[in-house]
């Protein structure tokens, strides 16, 4: 396992991570992408948007991650924020990160392995 860097709107958290958890972690994304997109879509051309599902991500391995957003709330992907929850036997982070800032996170993560 290698180190993640999450970065937040202030701070950032680094922790143990799995390649393989950071490819689910990044088809989590792009399918909330997807939703974000139809919302967005749908808003701009006048129509109401159809309800889509919210996006929760969980990771159990040295510590545990969820990553969890509602697409409903947000007008467009670039307004998007994630909720994270990092913790261990010892702490518990819980706080909030745009959704471009864990897209970039995950990718710099995935190309340092070779692997996107």
């Amino acid at each position: 396992m290698t180190q993640i860097t999450l970065n937040l709107v202030q701070g950032s958290v680094s922790f143990s991570f799995t390649p393989e958890a950071a490819r689910k972690l990044k088809q989590e994304i792009d399918r909330l992408m997807q939703s974000l997109k139809a919302i967005a879509v749908n808003t701009s051309s006048g129509g109401r948007p159809t309800p889509q599902k919210s996006m929760e991500y969980r990771y159990t391995g040295d510590v545990f991650l969820e990553v969890f957003c509602n697409p409903n709330i947000y007008p467009s992907p670039f307004a998007a924020k994630v909720l994270l929850t990092v913790r261990d036997d010892r702490v518990r982070l819980m706080t909030e990160a745009e959704l471009t800032r864990l897209i970039e996170d995950v990718e710099r993560y995935l190309d340092n392995l070779g692997q996107t």
